[in-house]
């Protein structure tokens, strides 16, 4: 279930288009025709980008008459930061085993230049 949740989300936040309304959202809610003002698209194409972020869950609008106020969803953005919370720990673990490794090689060279030094000498 998670899976596909993510993978909805996900795609709803592919379109440059539905990521700036979010970005909008994130600042307050806003009505369909005030988040329709900056795009030059159909009042029913706003409507269509707006029903695939309701299908993700990344926004919601209450029942009632219109004008009714389109609402970001925060907690989904909880469930993304967990996924990628969860990948990013892996990569720094994976960055410190490689930064031990170099470290390592690196002593190894600097101990070896200097033993060539001290028979040189």
């Amino acid at each position: 279930m998670v899976a596909a949740a993510l993978s909805r989300i996900f795609a709803a936040l592919a379109d440059p288009t539905r990521r700036d309304m979010v970005a909008r959202l994130s600042v307050g809610d806003a009505t369909v025709n005030q988040l329709a003002e900056p795009y030059e698209m159909t009042l029913q194409a706003v409507y269509k980008h707006l029903r695939v972020l309701e299908d993700a869950g990344l926004v919601s609008r209450p029942p009632g008459p219109q004008p009714r106020p389109v609402h970001l969803e925060a907690e989904v953005f909880d469930l993304m930061d967990k996924w990628i919370e969860r990948y990013r720990r892996q990569a720094e673990e994976r960055y410190r085993r490689l930064d031990a490794v170099l470290e390592a090689m690196n002593e190894s060279t600097s101990s070896e230049a200097d033993e060539r030094k001290g028979s040189a000498a």
